[in-house]
């Protein structure tokens, strides 16, 4: 249910929680748990890897697990590569649940952030094209990054489209732009509702 509603610090208690009492009868359903608290910890961009805890640390080189350790691993490093590799070659035990796969689009963001976040930081301009080759993604979504960045207030700076550039600093020129299109489509969005509702 946190998982759902994007509760990740509370759905990382409870799958902890559930891999306790899980293994402390000597259910196998810990190895399950184990790996959604895994999952709920990278969301949650949590520094602390749950392996470093003595009830999860035995269970660690578990070949069930083993494909989540080495990609909170790869996913603290910033290594955006390395994670990409991890979840194509570990299909089976990573991509294969349901459950995971429903959040891989969310883990990838938040990597893509990480690692964009850090890219751009000793830069006050900074083509797109170079960002794009770094986190091994289409242009238009490194755009959709940014633009998201910019309006949570993460990214302090405006695109420049015409010269595909990201230039930091400079804020009200280029936030304005964005709040308007934000607001936008948030009427619309309001608007698409209204209209939905009355149609049923």
């Amino acid at each position: 249910m946190h998982m759902a509603e994007r509760q990740w610090a509370e759905a990382a208690t409870d799958f902890f929680e559930a891999f306790k009492n899980y293994d402390e009868a000597g259910n196998q359903r810990r190895i399950q748990c184990l790996k959604y608290l895994v999952l709920a910890n990278m969301l949650m961009e949590s520094e602390v890897n749950p392996f470093d805890g003595q009830e999860a640390k035995p269970y660690k080189n578990d070949p069930e697990i083993l494909a989540m350790t080495n990609l909170i691993a790869a996913y603290q490093r910033n290594e955006i590569i390395e994670f990409e590799k991890i979840l194509k070659s570990n299909r089976r035990t990573i991509m294969d649940d349901p459950f995971i796969r429903n959040y891989i689009e969310d883990l990838l963001k938040n990597v893509r952030t990480q690692v964009l976040l850090k890219l751009i930081k000793p830069y006050t301009r900074i083509r797109i094209p170079f960002i794009s080759k770094e986190l091994n993604v289409p242009e238009k979504d490194v755009e959709q990054l940014l633009v998201s960045l910019i309006l949570d207030n993460r990214i302090d700076g405006h695109i420049d489209q015409v010269n595909r550039l990201l230039e930091r600093g400079n804020r009200s020129k280029g936030m304005k732009k964005y709040t308007a299109i934000d607001k936008w489509n948030t009427q619309l969005r309001s608007l698409y509702q209204t209209v939905n509702n009355r149609v049923y």
